[in-house]
């Protein structure tokens, strides 16, 4: 990857006193699948409308493929494809025949339209539905005639805004799948908008985590991990059979201070809790060997080891259930 598709400089968005996108500073990079997680109300569909010139900010400056939105949003619309949540298709016309009429506005002749077309269709996994009414399909597949559509004018970039609403498990894992073959055969760059933690943890390089108009961080997992948990970034879970029945049988409390004394020489763990029947211990390094060797020399029987790496489910308590997110409505 390498070329800024996306750049936002303390990008801002007010609608009378309410501040829908505060001072957004983000960049995108060409061929990334980038992950804009946040609940709803947090902005995000506004911060798309700016991208795309259909809406001014109040300040601060955007530009995608290098081209300002503000001043030239006809140009912006060639280079870029958007599908909004709903995807609106003449229901009294089949998949081809909709497709058709886009390419032609598209200002593609009859016969480069239906070859784009037929190739469009089968790569959505639609030929078998081409000749059958839109009104007909299912929300999956509209979503996938949707991408088809904004695959005719070969964008550089592709914004999704909630794209998987209202569709069952598995034709959400087969859109996301089609998402991500595009961005790595095509080198399309992906602008992915959604509050589904574990959609955008599948299929995104990185991701920005937006609350509130602000965006509070952004990276991969590690580097969300490292800046987030920072101090304590390892959990290491264990699970431990003591050797003496007064252990086995005593109170957590009491079992937890027992393993901290076993792993106290060992530098780095900040703390010991017991989860269930697991010992979670947390750390500031991976200490996931010294811990193993510490618990059997100590007599005990070590019969689960696993170290746990923050994802997504941590960031999204810490931010949207730990209260700095309070469900405002995004004008």
């Amino acid at each position: 990857m390498n070329g800024k598709i996306i750049e936002l400089v303390n990008l801002t968005k007010k609608y009378g006193n309410f501040t829908a996108v505060d001072q957004l500073d983000l960049t995108i990079w060409k061929g990334e699948v980038f992950g804009l997680l946040g609940p709803n109300g947090a902005g995000k569909s506004t911060t798309i409308l700016m991208l795309l010139g259909l809406t001014e900010p109040t300040s601060g400056s955007v530009r995608v493929c290098d081209v300002d939105p503000v001043t030239n949003p006809i140009e912006v619309k060639k280079k870029v494809g958007y599908l909004p949540e709903d995807v609106g298709f003449y229901y009294n016309l089949s998949g081809w025949e909709n497709l058709m009429f886009t390419a032609r506005l598209n200002r593609m002749s009859g016969k480069e339209a239906s070859m784009k077309v037929d190739l469009l269709l089968e790569r959505v996994g639609l030929t078998e539905a081409a000749g059958k009414k839109t009104g007909k399909y299912s929300r999956g597949m509209l979503q996938r005639l949707g991408l088809a559509e904004v695959l005719i004018k070969n964008p550089e970039v592709i914004i999704l805004d909630e794209p998987t609403l209202g569709i069952d498990p598995s034709g959400v894992a087969e859109f996301l799948e089609l998402i991500a073959k595009l961005s790595r055969e095509d080198g399309i760059t992906v602008l992915l908008s959604s509050h589904d933690l574990h959609q955008v943890q599948k299929i995104c390089d990185r991701v920005g985590i937006f609350v509130e108009g602000k965006l509070l961080a952004q990276g991969d997992l590690k580097t969300l991990s490292q800046t987030l948990f920072e101090g304590n970034p390892y959990i290491v879970e264990a699970g431990i059979n003591f050797n003496s029945s007064e252990l086995q049988t005593a109170d957590s409390k009491t079992q937890e201070e027992n393993v901290k004394g076993i792993l106290a020489p060992i530098e780095g763990i900040q703390a010991v809790s017991k989860n269930g029947n697991l010992f979670r211990i947390h750390c500031t390094r991976d200490a996931t060997g010294e811990i193993a060797r510490a618990i059997v020399e100590s007599g005990a029987v070590l019969f689960y080891l696993n170290k746990k790496e923050y994802g997504l489910d941590e960031i999204y308590y810490r931010y949207f259930e730990g209260g700095k997110g309070n469900g405002r409505k995004e004008k």
